[in-house]
């Protein structure tokens, strides 16, 4: 049973974390509301609806909390909770709402009363009538910085470098311009290394290089943005969007004890540096591994990191999912591991579907196992959906419309699809940067004329 229901922390380091990065924590009680996946869903899924109140304040403080579909009737109320938060702390409620038939537009509407006093927050959901889970469209896309390898990034990792701030706000509004709302920040740090490597780490101490400023190390890339983390966050409030941050890059496969620890300190740096942005969706587990989750000795690991790191940030931001994209080879075997992990992980995304092994599952049958074991362990299934191929010196280049078309319709289990990745795949016409040269754009355009062709 998955910790969503309350959940109490002692908030800590909502406050300014370095020099022009401002943080902007609330002094009064503050509401956050999170759907699972976000607008928009079909009719063929439930809705996980969590909402969270945080109390800033010195003395503990009960609040009436309840959520409403459409209006603040009576009739329309979902769930209702009386909580009790403790100074300098946190809790959440969950509400599990079938879309079957409920097409349509709506809104989820949260009411928090305390003191006399009544917040509201609320969002749409847009339910489309359909006969799969998936809604048939690409609601996301992996945003990497810069590309981890220099090899398949080639053709843009040189000018990515050089964005500005502006330059990302802008790739922010191409990705909403084509309805990709959810933006998963790939890594927030650079470290080449990986798992059977760890002992360089602990001997020699962390050399990762950050992507925002952090206090935690001091390392940066040489990149031209003074904070793209920060620009994407503040693009993405504007237009409604939802980001997850990449905690990443430890170390690849990483799943250790000294992992662990790496990951808490940055995501606690992560939610006092930006978890006032409402974008802020929750967090990515950057490390990924393979379908068979690795060896008995690294899957207990992995059994044992999400145990503690899931219900770690969930104290400290109720209602903010964690996310782990790995792929969908060698599955088999690995079932009992999966049952054990799943339940401390909110989304699991796998990918590489098109690319599967020779002599493995097919893809089908693949996207098959893994749906019976999320729906076992009440985890969400989305897609990460492969928008490249490889070019004959590896480098990452767009993949014909057809081939991405034909992975929309075949794989319609996942409840949202996301796609790896955006920067340098496809490219908005306006761009003032084109990652990916006139493929990308290309790409971008047909995209866009298919999405055109959906019903609304």
């Amino acid at each position: 049973m998955k910790q969503l229901l309350i959940a109490l922390t002692i908030l800590s380091g909502l406050f300014l974390m370095t020099t022009g990065v401002e943080a902007k924590p609330s002094r009064e009680p503050a509401i956050g509301l999170t759907l699972i996946p976000p607008s928009p869903v079909t009719t063929r899924i439930r809705e996980e609806i969590r909402g969270a109140v945080w109390n800033h304040s010195k003395e503990t403080r009960k609040c009436e909390v309840a959520i409403y579909l459409d209006s603040e009737k009576s009739g329309d109320i979902l769930r209702s909770d009386s909580l009790t938060i403790p100074a300098k702390s946190a809790a959440g409620i969950r509400y599990l709402l079938p879309t079957k038939d409920k097409a349509g537009h709506h809104r989820i509407i949260m009411v928090v009363k305390s003191d006399g006093k009544a917040r509201r927050i609320e969002q749409d959901l847009t339910i489309i009538p359909s006969k799969f889970r998936s809604t048939e469209r690409i609601g996301g896309a992996w945003v990497g910085i810069t590309h981890w390898s220099e090899k398949e990034g080639r053709h843009w990792n040189a000018q990515i470098k050089k964005m500005t701030d502006e330059d990302w706000r802008q790739l922010v509004r191409g990705m909403h311009g084509v309805g990709m709302n959810v933006i998963v920040i790939q890594q927030v740090f650079e470290n080449q290394v990986y798992d059977y490597e760890d002992s360089i780490i602990t001997q020699h101490g962390y050399k990762g290089l950050a992507y925002y400023p952090s206090k935690l190390y001091p390392g940066r890339m040489k990149i031209t943005a003074r904070d793209p983390i920060g620009a994407i966050l503040t693009e993405a409030d504007k237009l409604g969007m939802h980001v997850f941050l990449g905690v990443g890059m430890y170390a690849w496969f990483d799943y250790s004890h000294a992992s662990l620890v790496w990951h808490e300190k940055v995501a606690k740096e992560l939610w006092g540096l930006y978890g006032y942005h409402p974008s802020f969706y929750g967090w990515y587990i950057s490390e990924e591994g393979d379908g068979s989750l690795g060896d008995s000795t690294h899957r207990k690991q992995m059994v044992r990191f999400f145990r503690e790191f899931t219900p770690y940030v969930h104290n400290m931001a109720p209602g903010k999912p964690v996310m782990l994209a790995t792929n969908c080879w060698h599955l088999l075997g690995a079932q009992s591991t999966y049952l054990k992990l799943l339940p401390n992980v909110d989304i699991l995304c796998p990918f590489a579907f098109a690319r599967m092994p020779k002599g493995d599952e097919t893809g089908a049958q693949a996207a098959a196992l893994l749906g019976r074991l999320c729906k076992e362990s009440g985890t969400h299934m989305w897609l990460d959906m492969e928008v490249f191929v490889f070019d004959k010196e590896g480098g990452l280049i767009p993949r014909p419309i057809s081939g991405i078309m034909s992975d929309m319709h075949k794989y319609t289990r996942f409840e949202k699809t996301l796609c790896y990745q955006y920067p340098g795949l496809l490219t908005a016409p306006d761009a003032a940067v084109r990652l990916g040269g006139e493929p990308a754009v290309k790409l971008y355009l047909e995209y866009q004329k298919y999405l055109g062709s959906l019903p609304r």
